[in-house]
């Protein structure tokens, strides 16, 4: 069992899930249950999926959650873009957010090679 908290990977998901909580702040009340929900839902998922491969029992389960971390950071990248064309979130935010969940998608890509291959 890995302590999630000492991952690199883990705590950078967890920094971009508290950005993307204090951006969606302003979104319009009637998107509370839809966009919004939808954008920190995915991404609390990543570091969540993270945190929940520690706790299994082998490097392989780890992967595995780091792939479905993977799909969430997918989800959320076109979460941004929607809330960027429908005017919620400035470009400029946008540019900083998606930086960020690319910056992610490639951590977890890395670290998910280097799982698979020290089994």
């Amino acid at each position: 069992m890995k302590d999630f908290k000492k991952l690199k990977i883990w705590q950078r998901s967890h920094q971009l899930a508290l950005d993307i909580y204090r951006a969606s702040k302003i979104f319009p009340a009637e998107e509370i249950y839809g966009l919004t929900r939808q954008m920190r839902n995915a991404s609390t998922s990543i570091p969540t999926n993270i945190a929940e491969g520690c706790g299994r029992g082998s490097e392989a389960e780890l992967a595995r959650f780091c792939q479905i971390a993977m799909g969430s950071a997918s989800e959320l990248e076109y979460h941004l873009l929607l809330a960027k064309d429908l005017g919620l979130i400035k470009e400029s935010k946008f540019d900083l957010l998606n930086q960020e969940v690319i910056e992610v998608k490639m951590m977890l890509t890395a670290f998910i090679k280097r799982l698979k291959a020290d089994r």
